[in-house]
This record gives C-alpha cells, sequence and structure tokens, in this order.
C-alpha cells in the first residue's frame, strides 16, 4: 500500500538560459534539485507536474525527466509522476510510461478544457486505474482545469483499489472532512494549496504538494511535522514566514514565480518555455521580498 505524508514537492523543471519555444531540459541542474531536496528534508517529490511545465514538454520529454527522477532519487523518497492529460488514452499511455520508468505513483490531474460531468471524471479515471497498476492520486485544480471534482465523485473513485489520494487543489478546507467522511482512513488528503495548507493539514490532511517547497524545503518540511503532531504554535509561525511566498509565487501563473526564485537561489538557470515568460521586472521586488521574508536571499 503507497503511504507518504508530509511535504511534497512539485518539482520546476530546469531548462537552459532564456525564453523559447523549445528551450534545452538541463540535466545537471535536475539532479542539483533533487539533492537540494533530499539534504532539506523534502519528503517526497513530484515530477513533471502543473509546476514541471508538463502542458510545455514532449511526450518523450515527460516520461525522460520521470525516469531521470527516478534513478536520481534512488529510493530515498517516493516519486510521483504526473500523468494526467485531458485526453483518457494519453493518460492511460501516460501513466504506464511512468509505471515502467519506476515511479512509486502517479498524479492524474482532471482533464482540462474539455469540461467533463462529474461521470465522466469517473469513467475517465477509472479507466485509467484499470488500465495501468500503479497507486494513483486525484489532483483537483478547477482554477487551471475550469473542472471541479466533487467530494461525491473523489469518494466513489476511492473505491478503487489503486487509487490512493486527492491532491485537493480548491483552497477549499472544508472538503477534508467532506471526503475524509466517505473514505476510509488510509485514503490520502493532500493539499494543493500552499496558503491554506496549515489548516488542510490541522484539519485532518496527511500533508501538502507545494509550491513553496521548491524554494524553502526545510521550513515546509517542519510546518508539517508541526502540523502532524497537533503543534498549532509551531506550525503557525513557519507558516507566517512562508505566507508572503505562498502568495507571491503565483503573482504570475505558476510556474513563472517560483521558476524566477529557484534560480536566484543560483540552483538553475533562468530558463522557461512559450508560452509562458520570465517574470515580469515590475513583480520582482515582490517576490525578492517575499523570499527575505521567508529567510531567504536571492543571490541575483
Amino acid at each position: 500500500m503507497f503511504s507518504l505524508s508530509g511535504s511534497v514537492v512539485a518539482l520546476v523543471t530546469p531548462m537552459s538560459s532564456g525564453v523559447a519555444a523549445q528551450t534545452r531540459l538541463d540535466d545537471a541542474a535536475l539532479l542539483r534539485l533533487v539533492e537540494f531536496h533530499l539534504e532539506s528534508g523534502t519528503d517526497g517529490i513530484v515530477a513533471v507536474g502543473t509546476t514541471g511545465e508538463s502542458a510545455t514538454l514532449t511526450e518523450a520529454e515527460h516520461i525522460a525527466i520521470i525516469k531521470r527522477v527516478v534513478e536520481a532519487v534512488a529510493g530515498r523518497v517516493p516519486v510521483i509522476a504526473g500523468t494526467g492529460a485531458n485526453s483518457t488514452h494519453e493518460a492511460i499511455k501516460l501513466t504506464q510510461a511512468a509505471a515502467s520508468a519506476g515511479a512509486d505513483a502517479c498524479l492524474l490531474v482532471t482533464p482540462y478544457y474539455n469540461r467533463p460531468t462529474q461521470e465522466g471524471l469517473y469513467l475517465h479515471h477509472k479507466a485509467v486505474a484499470e488500465a495501468v497498476n500503479i497507486p494513483q492520486i486525484l489532483y483537483n485544480v478547477p482554477g487551471r482545469t475550469a473542472c471541479d471534482m466533487l467530494p461525491e465523485t473523489v469518494i466513489r473513485l476511492s473505491a478503487l483499489p489503486n487509487i490512493v489520494g486527492v491532491k485537493e487543489a480548491t483552497g477549499d478546507v472544508d472538503r477534508v472532512s467532506a471526503i475524509r467522511e466517505g473514505t476510509t482512513a488510509d485514503f490520502l488528503l493532500y493539499s494543493g494549496d500552499d496558503a491554506t495548507a496549515l489548516e488542510f493539514l490541522l484539519a485532518g490532511g496527511d500533508g501538502v504538494i507545494s509550491v513553496t517547497a521548491n524554494v524553502a524545503p526545510a521550513d515546509m518540511h517542519e510546518l508539517c511535522v508541526a502540523a502532524a503532531r497537533g503543534d498549532r504554535v509551531t506550525a503557525a509561525q513557519i507558516d507566517a514566514r512562508l505566507q508572503p511566498l505562498h502568495q507571491d509565487l503565483f503573482v504570475e501563473a505558476n510556474p513563472i514565480p517560483v521558476k524566477w526564485a529557484v534560480a536566484a537561489l543560483g540552483l538553475m538557470e533562468q530558463g522557461i518555455r512559450l508560452p509562458l515568460t520570465w517574470l515580469a521586472p515590475e513583480h520582482v521586488n515582490r517576490v525578492t521580498d517575499a523570499m527575505r521574508h521567508a529567510g531567504l536571499e536571492p543571490q541575483s
């Protein structure tokens, strides 16, 4: 049975410097980031999720990054592969590839753009779960997909043996109890919204799949540890340092600000793929101030 709690980083995908339709993937920086997270206490890694620019990668690149992260991690923490798609056939294909690459689980975003019904969501995820025998985590982020998977659909899907959890990114903490009441105790509930993750955890969530963890991994880990033991005071103190990051890493579309912040820490080059662009100059001071509030000092 797959089990993972705590801070799970939604890892950025490092690229060579520049903004272009086809920037080169930076393997050396990817390996540095993996070690940075392992040394900082990150509890798990999501490779090629939304923050990893899955939408701008080719299928071959997508699979290659999953393989590389699995190899670099070498079993030290679980690796979750982002394999969602708006085509059920494509989602099955990516999930099969992730399983073959050795991923511990897959994260499948609700099909975006085509706005399926709740029945369509159920049948989509059921088809993937039945086609590929790997633990699968549902991912609900209606702000990006224009599709909201309701708690009753999550509960219905939880009956499938290899659907093991959900990343809930609505920011609605009430969904923790709504989903928990209809699922078994081992069904995993992850926050996908850093700004409300503390309350999500204290309400009974198991962890957070975090954008902020890209730049403040040790603090996100410690926040989760404190919340797990019910220490609201300590968790809230950490969260107060991180709240500006939680907010300002979304001053432009994710992952634009967080890639700027990771590059500013000297961990990778300033590379991103169109149609995403580099952080606009008018937002640089805001993200810099948020980093300094968290005790981080940008190098550039």
